[in-house]
């Protein structure tokens, strides 16, 4: 997904300096079907090779709501559709609850992936999964403090019963949303989502310098957006974690 607006003013030109070695940063928005695809098939790969498990993903914020207005419900539905006959192991579901419980925004949520990202990487990855798949799969407002909260209980519970503490304290994710701390971050990257550096939702940035937008997939709109619907001409899986694996650290 892009912006449908112009950049402000005030945007930043240049990306940040490309992540560390062993670790790929991903430009999204948790509402971005794209993002949710990607981050699918890197799960599953990830999950039956070791190499690719050791590689840690950096999240970062292209906040679309901050550039186009509230989320489009019809927007959300069509991609589900047409990127779930793509993906079908996504667990893409058109939106189930009622329509006064449609997250419009995800602003909270965003802060609260970045939020779990400074206690540890893998809690802002977990964080970031449950919170896509409650949105995708569940039909859960994640733009209700209370929900991203149930989320972040769940994502710790889980990992305490695997045995694979994560370092998500809800506690403190909560006192971090309720006083803000990381808000200013996420306007941070919009600032810098605004420039010309990072195109869309989403993108990779590589240890090695490469910035890749949405990649292994090409997809076009049959009709306007949020009133026709995506016709998906290529996904490729295996260009997707192929781009995973260039952020290894040299052997």
């Amino acid at each position: 997904m892009t912006a449908l607006d112009a950049a402000p003013e005030s945007s930043i030109a240049t990306a940040p300096p490309p992540p560390a070695p062993g670790t790929v940063r991903l430009w999204s928005d948790l509402l971005c079907p794209f993002a949710h695809v990607l981050l699918h098939t890197w799960r599953e790969a990830r999950a039956t090779d070791p190499a690719l498990a050791a590689i840690q993903i950096e999240h970062r914020s292209f906040p679309l709501e901050l550039f186009n207005g509230p989320h489009v419900r019809r927007g959300t539905d069509t991609e589900a559709v047409g990127l779930g006959q793509a993906a079908p192991g996504a667990g893409f579901r058109v939106w189930a609850a009622g329509d006064d419980q449609y997250p419009n925004t995800v602003l909270l949520a965003a802060e609260a992936v970045l939020a779990a990202s400074a206690q540890s990487r893998p809690a802002g990855e977990a964080l970031d999964a449950a919170l896509r798949r409650a949105f995708w799969s569940q039909s859960r407002s994640i733009a209700h403090r209370a929900v991203i909260l149930d989320v972040a209980a769940e994502v710790s519970a889980d990992a305490a019963a695997r045995s694979a503490d994560n370092g998500l304290d809800v506690s403190e994710l909560a006192r971090a949303l309720d006083e803000g701390r990381f808000r200013a971050a996420l306007h941070r990257d919009f600032a810098i989502a605004s420039g010309p550096a990072i195109p869309g939702s989403p993108t990779v940035q590589l240890p090695d310098g490469t910035i890749a937008f949405n990649p292994g997939v090409d997809v076009r709109w049959e009709g306007p957006w949020a009133e026709g619907f995506p016709i998906v001409e290529r996904f490729d899986a295996v260009e997707q974690v192929a781009l995973l694996a260039r952020a290894a650290p040299p052997s």
